[in-house]
């Protein structure tokens, strides 16, 4: 295992992890609609340097494809963006980090509701045990004192979740586009949308546009969430992924509600033994269904299992392998050339 893939590994992970933690003292000046909008600015505007740089033909493929990745960006950016952070308005980080940790098992459901792949018995305990640690973490029951607001923003997070998942399957109806692509197409067309919804949203009340004076101090917290969870930390995995493989890399997504309890505690927080407990099912039922998927038939390379996200956020996927020289759906939902050289995607948050 090349030390240097495992290092790139554990920095995406402790990267999306501190995602929360950074950004939960910005959403006291920023409201959730504005910090995603001017989170996706900044990282697009990077994004835009990086696809004009290594891209291939990136602006003719968004001409052609401007719909549906305007209508991808959308759910993967705009839904999913907005609703973690007002989740973790509402809610506590380490709550955040190990809801966005369940995604994998949410495609894997979405997609035995959706496209009638049905896991096999290993992936569907793995899934009853997450739900488990989901439950432990939120509170719902088992911790009377909570605040609802608690709860509440927990459901917003994983309702969020599921605009992620769905902008990972999105990807397999462009099998030309490099993960590069991908993630900063979509994004650079949903961003216009971004900014118009946060420009009604304020007309309409539903949001507070931010003041001048409220910039200068989120600014580093802003430039810091754009530069690293959102874009190095993608890099970072997408190279992991290419390295060790699609079963090895999905085992690093666990470190990312760990490292966020653990920068909890660092910060002078103490989580509950509860939701400690809660972690450790999340991350038991991940490393479950990841050794699941590599020992299933439904593990071969020509099968198809989508992961969660993937580039600009705390998204999250894996990549795979195969030897036939067409474009094919890996284990983890990426897509894959020959011979054997996996084609990674990756989250945010």
């Amino acid at each position: 295992m090349r030390l240097s893939a495992v290092l790139a590994m554990l920095f995406a992970a402790v990267s999306w992890g501190s995602l929360f933690l950074v950004g939960k003292p910005v959403l006291g000046r920023l409201d959730p609609v504005w910090f995603t909008a001017l989170r996706y600015l900044l990282a697009s505007t990077v994004m835009a340097v990086l696809l004009w740089r290594f891209g291939d033909r990136p602006w003719a493929k968004l001409r052609a494809h401007w719909g549906r990745l305007t209508g991808l960006g959308v759910l993967g950016y705009g839904f999913f963006g907005v609703l973690v952070l007002e989740g973790l308005k509402l809610s506590l980080p380490s709550h955040g980090a190990v809801l966005m940790a369940t995604m994998p098992l949410t495609t894997l459901l979405l997609r035995w509701l959706l496209d009638g792949h049905r896991p096999g018995l290993g992936l569907a305990g793995a899934a009853v045990l997450a739900l488990g640690g989901v439950v432990m973490v939120s509170g719902v029951i088992g911790r009377a004192d909570g605040p609802p607001h608690v709860l509440l923003g927990d459901a917003l997070t994983l309702l969020g979740t599921l605009g992620w998942v769905l902008y990972t399957r999105g990807a397999a109806r462009l099998p030309g586009f490099s993960p590069l692509e991908y993630s900063g197409l979509t994004a650079l067309a949903a961003l216009p949308w971004q900014v118009l919804f946060a420009l009604a949203a304020t007309a309409a009340g539903w949001s507070a546009a931010p003041a001048w004076q409220d910039l200068p101090p989120v600014a580093p917290h802003l430039l810091y969430v754009a530069a690293v969870p959102t874009v190095a930390a993608v890099l970072a995995f997408n190279y992991g992924v290419r390295q060790l493989g699609a079963s090895r890399g999905t085992l690093f997504l666990n470190g990312v509600p760990v490292s966020a309890l653990l920068m909890s505690v660092a910060l002078g927080q103490h989580p509950a033994a509860q939701e400690w407990m809660g972690a450790a099912l999340v991350i038991a039922a991940l490393t479950l269904s990841t050794r699941a998927s590599a020992s299933s038939p439904a593990a071969a390379p020509a099968a198809s299992s989508r992961s969660s996200p993937s580039s600009l956020s705390p998204a999250l996927p894996a990549a795979a392998t195969t030897s036939t020289p067409t474009w094919l759906d890996g284990q983890d939902g990426v897509k894959m050339r020959a011979p054997g050289v996996p084609i990674g995607r990756c989250p945010a948050t």
